[in-house]
Formats: structure tokens, sequence, C-alpha cells
């Protein structure tokens, strides 16, 4: 007789990145769900409303800062009964970090992950992506949209354009510019937001996946991000996916980069989970 799973009746909770709401987990929800998990998607603060309703008026969102997002995250976690999966695309992938070298979580997953403080490399996409935000210091208290065009190009670059504009309605909505100024700027904070504890050893073990022609965040920064993590012994894994834009959560092909994440998280669990 096989033994049980140990994670049979276990909770997998979803972190969605900036400009973006908790529908662009939609199709993934669904599928985790249909393997028998309870998997919880929820919004970061002031992002729990509907996309449409989101975009007729964010100011829910305007100037609400990484950590007020990263503390919201612990706080649900920790109500749970037991350390649920945390997989996080985007900036909600650098919120997996933050939340496991807080000691939460059973296992970690960062999709295209933001990078915390002390990764160095900024490719050209990334600033290209970044600008229409950061090239403006007065947006840094603001909601921020990205027009049809900035988003094809940051975030859906492997897709036509019509496929692009499609995406775009369906999940495009503003985004706190405070995070992402936060995150470009951490380098020159010794207080940033975005810090974590490369040496900790007692984290949760922690896998980061890369999309191939990410432009956003293309996969030298993933890579750069999980070589600091070698100050530590607990598992640091990274997988890249080739042709897959910042969209790899949504886009064709989005069923085996799922399967592998929680492939990955099951196969190491802790014993006790």
């Amino acid at each position: 007789m096989s033994e049980p799973h140990a994670h049979e009746a276990g909770t997998i909770v979803l972190i969605h990145g900036l400009w973006v709401n908790p529908r662009s987990w939609e199709g993934w929800k669904q599928y985790y769900e249909a393997r028998g998990y309870r998997v919880m998607a929820p919004a970061w603060p002031g992002l729990d409303r509907e996309v449409e309703e989101l975009r007729r008026d964010p100011s829910g969102i305007a100037g609400v800062g990484l950590l007020e997002v990263v503390d919201h995250y612990e706080r649900i976690i920790r109500a749970l009964p037991h350390p649920p999966i945390l997989v996080g695309h985007s900036f909600g992938g650098t919120i997996v970090q933050i939340l496991l070298d807080r000691g939460l979580g059973s296992a970690g997953v960062a999709i295209d992950s933001a990078a915390v403080k002390g990764v160095l490399p900024l490719p050209l996409s990334t600033l290209r992506s970044a600008w229409p935000v950061l090239g403006n210091p007065a947006n840094k208290n603001k909601a921020v949209s990205l027009t049809a065009r900035q988003f094809h190009y940051a975030i859906t670059n492997t897709l036509s354009e019509s496929q692009s504009d499609a995406h775009y309605e369906r999940y495009a909505v503003p985004g706190s510019a405070r995070v992402l100024f936060q995150g470009a700027f951490a380098n020159f904070n010794p207080r940033a937001a975005t810090r974590v504890d490369f040496r900790n050893s007692r984290r949760a073990p922690l896998l980061f996946i890369a999309g191939e022609a990410d432009h956003i965040v293309p996969p030298k920064v993933n890579k750069a991000n999980w070589r600091l993590y070698r100050k530590s012994s607990a598992v640091t894994d990274y997988q890249e996916f080739p042709g897959r834009s910042h969209f790899i959560i949504g886009q064709d092909g989005w069923r085996e980069v799922a399967d592998y994440a929680l492939n990955w998280a099951e196969e190491h669990l802790p014993a006790h989970v």
C-alpha cells in the first residue's frame, strides 16, 4: 500500500504581482483545486475588487508599500492551521522570498520574481519596461497603469498584438508605483523593503522559475537572485522555461509551469506537513 501524500488537505497561497489582481491566477486556482488542494489567491490591499472596477477607481492601491502588502499576506498565512505552499509571480515572487525569510510557508515558488535587495543586474529591457512609472518621480505615491502597448512590451512580448490586447483587457489594472520605486532603488537603501537574509538556513525550500524571453525580469535577474542564496544550506533551486514571457502564468503552456512548480513543492515539503 502506498503511503499517504504529505500534501493531502494542504493549502496553496497564490500571490499576484504588480499591474494585475488575483484574476491573473484564475487558471492556476482551478487547476490546483482539481489536484485536491485548498487554493487561496488573496488580493493585495486595495486590489480586492474586479478588474473593471479597479480601472475606474484605483485610489485604493495608490501609495501602498511593499511591506504593507507582505504584512497583509503574513496575517492571512498565520491564520491557517498548517503552513501553506507559497507561489508568487513577479513582485509576488519577491513577497514569497520575504515571507519565507520570516519563517512562513512549507515551500515557496518565485516565478519571474522581481529582484530583492542585493541583486545587481539591471538589463535594458527591465529599465525600458519600468520606465513609464520610474521615469517620473511624481508617480511615487500614485496608482499607475501601463498602456496596452507598454503591457505588450513588458509582459506579453512573445504574444501577438491581438493576443496581448485580449489579455490586457482581461487582467491589467493600475499598480502601486511606490512598490516599483521600492524595488528599483533597494540597493541604495540600507533599510530596503526587499531585503532578505540570504544566509537563513531555517527557511523553507525555494524554487525560482524564469521565462527565457521575459523582458521585465530576464533570466539573468532570477539567476543572480538564486545565486545569492548559496550562502544558505536551505534548498534553493532554479528552472528556466524556453520561449516564455513575463506572462508565463497565462500564456500557452502555463499548465507545464504549474505542474513543475507544484511537483517540485510536493517533493520538498517537510515530512510533518
